[in-house]
This record gives C-alpha cells, sequence and structure tokens, in this order.
C-alpha cells in the first residue's frame, strides 16, 4: 500500500502531462499528414467571358467622398480574367513559359524597390522628380488579371490590369507621343465630360511622392517607373470609372501620353495597393475600406475569377491575420507568417525571425496578387524543400524545371496522395489544397512543387498558392482573411 501511495504522485504528474500535451498540440495531433492531388494538364488559353466586357445600362452614380451627395451603394463586383486571354494563340506551355519569365521580372521589381527602401536612410522611395513608387503594373513585371471597365462620360470600356503591389491608376490617353498596342481604341479624355486636370498646387497632386508640374498648362504631371526600364508619363486627373453599372466619380489617375517599355495589350491599370492614391483608398469612405479577389485555379475549373468592393468584400468563415505597416514602404500588404508545417509538422528551421520586417523596412512578408509563384527567403524555402521530398519519397523524381529544383514525373496517375502544407500566419492556419503547391509544368506529366527561394529579404505569398481562396482586404480594421473554396 505504502509503495502505490509514493507513486500516486508520479503517476498524477505523467496523467497531467499526457493531457496537458494533447490539449495543447491539437494542430499536429489532427492535421492530416496527406491529401490527394487530382492530375489535370496544363490549362489552355482561357477565353473571355463577353458578358462582363460589354457596357451595361448605368443604373448608379457613386460620388467621391469629398462630395455633398450622400454614398448610395455598399458594394461592386466585377469579374477578373487571366493575362493569357490576352494573348496570340500560344500552346499551355507557351503560355506558362511566359508566365514564369513575367513572374521572374515582377519579383525583380518588387525586390528593386524593396530593396530602395532601405537605402533613403528612413524616407520613402522615390523616382528622379516623378512618384516611383510603383514598380510593378503593365511591364513584363506585370499583374497577372484583368478586368473590363468605363473611363470617362459616355463610358468607354477598356481593360486595366488590377494589381495590389502598386498604387497610382493610370490609362493610355489620346494624343499619343508614344503609346504600346492595346485591344481597344485608345481613350481620347478630350470626348469626356467627366475629365478634369489637376492643378499643380492642389492636394491631390501633392499626394504623389515627388509631383511634377506642366507650367503652361498649369496641370500637374505625374511618372510611374518600372523595374525593366518602362514607364508612363503624362497629366494626373480626375475621371469616371464605371464597373458594371455603377458609375465612381472623380478617380485620380494619370492619363498617360508617352508610355515606354515592354507592356501587354491592356489599356491601363488599376493600383490596389495599400498607398494614398491606390484605388481602395480613394475609394474608401464608399466601400467601407473593404475589397477581396477570388483567383480561380484554371487547370481544375472554368468558373470566373472576380473581385468585390465593400462589405459584401468580407467572408464570414475567412481566417483573418492582422497587416502590418512598413513606415518605409506603404504601398505593400505586409503580414506575419510564423512558420509552415508539411506533413502534419512544423517545419523546423523555418521560424518567424527569418520573415521579419526590421526598422529599416527590410525583410517581411508580402500577399502580391501579382507574383505567380510564392517565393520565400533561401533558409526557409530550403528548410520547406527539404522536408516536402521526405514526405513525396513515394513519387518519382523528374529533372528540375526552370525556377523549380523539386519536380515529379506523374504521368500515366489520375491521383496521387502528397504531404499537406499549412501556412501558419499570426491568428490564421491557412491549409493549401495540393494544386496549390504541385502544380504541371509540362504536357508530359512533369509536377513541381510551386514554391520558390530568394536571395532577397522579402518572402512574397503569391497567386498559385492563393488559389480558390477569397482573400479578403479589410483595411478598416488593419487584416486580410483567406476564405477556404471562396470562388462560388
Amino acid at each position: 500500500m505504502e509503495g502505490k501511495a509514493r507513486n500516486a504522485p508520479a503517476l498524477l504528474f505523467l496523467s497531467l502531462t499526457w493531457v496537458f500535451l494533447s490539449l495543447s498540440t491539437p494542430t499536429l495531433s489532427t492535421s492530416p499528414q496527406f491529401q490527394t492531388l487530382t492530375i489535370n494538364p496544363l490549362p489552355e488559353k482561357p477565353t473571355l467571358s463577353w458578358a462582363d466586357t460589354e457596357p451595361e445600362s448605368e443604373t448608379q452614380t457613386l460620388t467621391d467622398s469629398t462630395s455633398s451627395e450622400a454614398s448610395t451603394t455598399t458594394s461592386l463586383s466585377v469579374q477578373l480574367h487571366h493575362l493569357d486571354a490576352l494573348s496570340s494563340d500560344k500552346t499551355p506551355q507557351d503560355l506558362f513559359n511566359s508566365r514564369l519569365t513575367r513572374d521572374a521580372s515582377r519579383v525583380r521589381s518588387l525586390t528593386s524597390l524593396a530593396a530602395a527602401v532601405g537605402k533613403t536612410n528612413g524616407s520613402r522611395a522615390r523616382g528622379a522628380g516623378f512618384s516611383s513608387s510603383v514598380i510593378s503594373g503593365l511591364a513584363q513585371g506585370s499583374g497577372e488579371y484583368f478586368t473590363r471597365l468605363g473611363v470617362g462620360t459616355p463610358a468607354r470600356y477598356v481593360f486595366m490590369v488590377l494589381d495590389t503591389g502598386s498604387d497610382v491608376v493610370w490609362i493610355q490617353c489620346a494624343p499619343c507621343k508614344k503609346c504600346y498596342s492595346q485591344t481597344d481604341p485608345v481613350f481620347d479624355p478630350t470626348k469626356s465630360r467627366s475629365f478634369a486636370n489637376i492643378p499643380c498646387g492642389s492636394p491631390l497632386c501633392r499626394r504623389l511622392d515627388s509631383p511634377g508640374c506642366n507650367t503652361k498648362k498649369q496641370v500637374c504631371v505625374y511618372q510611374v517607373s518600372y523595374g525593366d526600364g518602362s514607364f508612363t508619363y503624362g497629366e494626373f486627373s480626375t475621371e469616371t470609372l464605371t464597373f458594371r453599372g455603377n458609375r465612381v466619380g472623380r478617380v485620380a489617375l494619370g492619363c498617360g501620353h508617352d508610355n515606354e517599355g515592354l507592356f501587354v495589350g491592356a489599356a491601363g491599370l488599376l493600383g490596389l495597393g495599400r498607398g494614398r492614391l491606390s484605388f481602395p483608398s480613394q475609394i474608401g469612405r464608399r466601400f467601407n475600406r473593404k475589397f477581396s479577389y477570388c483567383l480561380v485555379d484554371r487547370s481544375a475549373s472554368s468558373k470566373p475569377s472576380s473581385m468585390v468592393f465593400g462589405d459584401s468584400a468580407i467572408s464570414r468563415t475567412a481566417r483573418f491575420t492582422p497587416l502590418v505597416s512598413n513606415p518605409k514602404l506603404d504601398t505593400f500588404y505586409y503580414v506575419e507568417l510564423l512558420g509552415i508545417s508539411v506533413g502534419g509538422t512544423r517545419v523546423r528551421g523555418i521560424t518567424a525571425s527569418l520573415f521579419k520586417l526590421d526598422s529599416t523596412g527590410n525583410g517581411g512578408v508580402i500577399i502580391d496578387s501579382g507574383t505567380s509563384v510564392t517565393r520565400l527567403t533561401r533558409p526557409a524555402y530550403l528548410a520547406l524543400r527539404d522536408a516536402f521530398r521526405v514526405g513525396a519519397s513515394n513519387l518519382k523524381r523528374a529533372p528540375e524545371f526552370s525556377l523549380f529544383d523539386t519536380c515529379f514525373d506523374l504521368s500515366g496517375k489520375t491521383e496521387v496522395k502528397v504531404p499537406t502544407v499549412v501556412l501558419h500566419f499570426r491568428g490564421a492556419d491557412i491549409s493549401l489544397p495540393a494544386s496549390n503547391y504541385l502544380i504541371p509544368v509540362d504536357s508530359s506529366g512533369s509536377f513541381c512543387f510551386a514554391f520558390a527561394g530568394t536571395m532577397s529579404g522579402l518572402s512574397i505569398i503569391g497567386n498559385i498558392q492563393q488559389q480558390g481562396f477569397r482573400v479578403v482586404y479589410d483595411l478598416a480594421a488593419s487584416r486580410v482573411g483567406f476564405t477556404p473554396r471562396g470562388c462560388a
């Protein structure tokens, strides 16, 4: 009896320890180790849904937030189309290779901007005499998605690229000193009743990082430069934009008469960044500073991608993580990534310190709609890659492809089991579908692990990893959310 009594505290301690461990590690004990990847080929060139591209009756006018008129609507929605739809006849392989080329240029542009911030001794990165806080857009490092919207009064419908990595809204304008080829006629501001120049000394003009002035006309001038040497230059103006029948008045935008570089067929760019001149910032009061998008996996779904502005952009089932501010660069959407799990287990060596945004504006993790492949700082990527290789050791390996160093030969299969991957953001664990990290790269059954390392301190969560989620930007509450299966 005495021996049993002496052992009782030890048994109680062990029991309590087991209960504590069981309660404190539910994510690891309940997280699945594997999930099924359905084998789909490279997507064909997408077709445009013309129902979203032609003018509709303009039923509602939304005024500028400084106007005395009351705002009358709570939301806007538009369809999004992938840039591939504007490409000439290309094979799926050509389209994919082009996407990777654009992606490399995009990442170089974003990282060069972020790196420049750390060298400006605490001031915002600026260009030579003009606003150049945007290094993305329609150049080779372009956004990947566009929509159809009306510009001016009466509305003339054009394709505009949407880009969470830029702020300034701009469109090509006649007369052209130099304009690149676009799908629609170039916008002529003289034929619009709502077009207005912005005076040089106005508060709107001063919002540009480095505003210019046409002293002859006394109108504000903008220039946006890109990492590959492309640029757009012209008057900074206000104009009405029309989204599927809803008109948004007095949007500040660049009317570009000189647009030079490696551009594609859209007419301009709708900047969706966090900066003061981005479209969400300009229309903030009207739509409660909220927007969201859902990008479909084109290899598995024919549903359109979409974007929503306003309260209806928020999903009840979204998992939110706080936005982090970079005082040196207000364009990007920074979040805290704390770790990554593979096969239900946290990957050793991937810690929050690898993704920390420091006081000089270097490092950090951003969410970006225009980058395709997620880039992680090299130490984090190597640890993730090695853990995935161990978990996928049953799959037949294939040669490296482009930037991908971990590929598999899945030819002849219809589905395979692959290790799960979970991104651990502060307050939100996001479990990725298998097709968001193991993707087809050719027509012969090669699939690659769709992450890559970067020597830059900036990590980027790209749109392949965002596919199928409704990504919610709730700027009023300074948070970003993810809703699985949110494209319905």
